[in-house]
Parts: structure tokens; sequence; C-alpha cells
């Protein structure tokens, strides 16, 4: 089962930025906004909101880091070309394709890690929470509830963080001990190098060859049927056994008789 990560927070505050420090050939991202990086660099990335190509992507890739920059525009772009659908329905279907795709990225390998990078938004309490559409999701899934890792993007004195546990009204969260501090620098990739740490994702077991030989199966003798088959397919060359035909009598010629 893949690890997942939900990192929430507002716009401008370095959820993207945060993927800067990754090489070229360790990450792929799907760009679901289809918007530029926030910084230099060349990655492997998709640039679509369609679920199915999303499923697709992230079960061929060999890569072991996988990036949904914006997740929450999955649903947010679902809604709004079907804004002019009336009744309740489409919000069921949304919030069913965002489940579907968690159980998709469960699926994964153990040594895949997933970020989600999504908005938040506020109550009117001012309790902060993932951005979603409709209810069914806060309602009935609770979308935080699927990770075991909730990070938030903060700004603070110009600097930027991640916050990794709980203010008492949000929804951060973490691992007993996974994260030294309460803030940590907004680096993905040392969060990444944290996590395989961690769940020690780093050392695959290796498994020593071991050379098994075949048992000996004796082949019964072929019967002339066979035999007469290779022969003529040239699979092998082998003496066909003589059947003796029993001589045909030669028939004695009659002498003349003359008369003297």
């Amino acid at each position: 089962m893949a690890k997942k990560v939900l990192v929430i927070g507002e716009s401008g505050t370095g959820k993207s930025a945060s993927m800067r420090n990754f090489d070229r050939d360790e990450i792929l991202i799907i760009n679901v906004a289809r918007k530029d990086l926030p910084f230099r660099g060349s990655y492997e990335q998709i640039a679509t909101d369609n679920y199915r190509a999303i499923k697709k992507a992230m079960q061929e890739t060999k890569k072991k880091a996988i990036v949904i920059d914006d997740a929450q525009y999955l649903m947010a772009n679902e809604f709004m070309r079907r804004a002019t659908e009336k009744g309740f329905d489409k919000f069921t279907e949304i919030a069913q394709n965002y489940w579907d795709l968690q159980q998709t990225i469960n699926a994964l390998p153990d040594d895949v890690i997933v970020y989600e990078l999504s908005h938040l938004e506020r109550d009117q309490n001012g309790n902060e929470k993932v951005k979603t559409i409709g209810k069914l999701l806060d309602e009935k899934i609770t979308v935080e509830g699927m990770f075991a890792i909730v990070l938030k993007s903060v700004v603070q004195d110009g600097k930027y963080y991640f916050q990794t546990q709980n203010s008492g009204r949000d929804t951060c969260k973490s691992p007993i001990g996974l994260f030294g501090d309460f803030m940590i620098d907004n680096d993905l990739k040392a969060v990444d190098t944290a996590i395989r740490e961690y769940y020690d994702l780093t050392n695959t077991p290796q498994i020593e060859n071991v050379v098994v030989e075949e048992p000996v199966v004796e082949e019964e003798p072929k019967t002339l049927a066979e035999t007469m088959a290779d022969i003529q397919n040239n699979e092998v060359a082998v003496a066909v056994p003589s059947i003796e035909t029993p001589e045909t009598p030669k028939r004695k010629r009659r002498k003349a008789v003359t008369e003297e």
C-alpha cells in the first residue's frame, strides 16, 4: 500500500514550490490546474484533470514520488463542467470519483509516496480543512481521515514552512517521531526522505539467487507413430525399426513339354 501525504494551504504559501529540490528522475507531477511551476527546472509532467488518465499514469510510472498539484481542482473542474445540471446527483458523482482515486493510490506499491497538494478553507469559526465540493466528502468521509500525514504550508516572517502537528484549529497531523519540530522547511524532498527512513522504505530486502535443479524425468519409449512424426518434422534423426514382411513365394516356371 502506497503512502499518502496531504499538503493544504492558501495559494502562494509554497505548496508547489516545495517540489523544487527533487531531481528530475525522482518525481512525476500530475499538473491538474495546468499551471507553470514556480521554479526553474524540467520535470516529467502530465497536465490533466481526467481521473482515468491520472490513474493510468500513476500505475505505469517507475517514479517513487508522485505529486498531484492542486488536487482540489479535480473536484472544482468537474463541478464547473456540470454546473448547469440540476439536482444533487452530480455532487455524489464528484465525491465518488475523488474517493475512487484514493483507492487506486492505496493499491500502488509500498515504496511509492503520493503527495496531494490542495487549497484549504475556513468555516465561520476559523477552523481550517481541505477544500472540497459539496457536503458528502465532509460529512460522510472526512478527506483528512484517509491520510496519515497532513501538512499545512505556512508563511512566517517571510519564510516558508510546513506545519506538522495540529494547532487546535486545523487538521494537521503526522506520526510520532517522524518530524522533530512543529514547523519544518517547506522542502518536499526532505519530507520524502524522512518518510522513507521512518517507514524503512529505503531498504528493499534482497533475495538470494537459489539454483533449483530440475527433477530428471525419464521419458517413455516412443511409439512407432511418434518416431515417424519426429522424422517428418526433422526434429530428431533416429533409425526407424524395420518391419519384416514375408516374401512373396516365387512362382516356378513350368517347363515346356515337348512330344518326342
